[in-house]
């Protein structure tokens, strides 16, 4: 599996658990896990975007 094959799986990965965790925090009022789950579905868009822009250089 190429590189930014494997960057845009596992970048909508990361935004499908932070969007769980953000959902289970709202829910449970737990402001920090909410908090971690907006992290780490950020850091999933920015891995997914960089996994696109890998794919636009490789041709």
């Amino acid at each position: 599996m190429k590189a930014s094959t494997k960057d845009i799986a596992q970048g909508k990965m990361h935004q499908a658990k932070g969007k769980v965790k953000e959902v289970v925090g709202a829910a449970l009022n737990n402001r920090d896990l909410e908090i971690e789950g907006q992290d780490e579905s950020l850091n999933g868009k920015i891995q997914e975007k960089i996994g696109h822009v890998e794919k636009i250089i490789e041709r």
